[in-house]
């Protein structure tokens, strides 16, 4: 394990707690830590990611029901990080109404957080890349806000199906601005990917 790998185990493996949820704009924390925020479609596996990254069971709501996280989540990783869990889009049961007033409200944290590091866009690895992703890679793309696709769920594909659905999201991220060009493929159920996450994470952190 290197010096890198071990930090960042260290700070995952400590505190993290829970400490603000959001519903508009008008109550968003103020800015302080570094802050990582995870977004993605209704059900791609967004708390059960926060959950296996901080090895805890339950720190982030996890729902069968699509579009549960109906509030932006802030949770303090050892006073050094911010993780940040944005309600999920593309949910299509929800009111138009309701779905463009959530939609907002993750498109007005995104552009206006200065402490925003990093995003974490995640992809339902069976799915792969949604057209609900792309307007959402379009956005961080003009607002210069720098981000890498984590595919999830990656325990429910056979090794070629893996490897053929790494590709696909590289080849997406290649035509976006702001993306990195490494794609993650993590696996919340078997810890697949955690370490490379946490390490990449970490050294984000103050």
């Amino acid at each position: 394990m290197t010096d890198a790998q071990e930090a960042a185990r260290k700070l995952f493996a400590g505190p993290c707690d829970f400490v603000w949820g959001a519903t508009s704009p008008q109550n968003f924390p103020p800015d302080g830590l570094n802050e990582v925020a995870f977004v993605g479609r209704s059900n791609a596996g967004k708390s059960s990611l926060v959950n296996a990254l901080t090895g805890r069971k339950s720190l982030a709501r996890v729902s069968q029901t699509p579009g549960a996280t109906r509030q932006i989540n802030f949770f303090n990783l050892g006073a050094r990080l911010m993780l940040v869990d944005l309600p999920g889009y593309g949910f299509a049961k929800r009111s138009k109404t309701e779905a463009e007033a959530w939609q907002e409200m993750i498109f007005f944290y995104l552009r206006t957080r200065s402490r925003l590091r990093r995003v974490l866009v995640l992809i339902d690895a069976r799915r792969g890349v949604m057209d609900t992703d792309r307007q959402v890679m379009d956005l961080l793309d003009k607002a210069a806000v720098s981000y890498g696709l984590v595919l999830t769920k990656g325990d429910e594909l056979k090794p070629a199906q893996r490897d053929a659905a790494l590709a696909a999201a590289a080849q997406e991220a290649g035509k976006h601005t702001a993306a990195l060009a490494e794609v993650q493929l993590t696996s919340a159920l078997k810890g697949d990917g955690m370490e490379g996450l946490r390490t990449h994470l970490a050294a984000l952190a103050e």
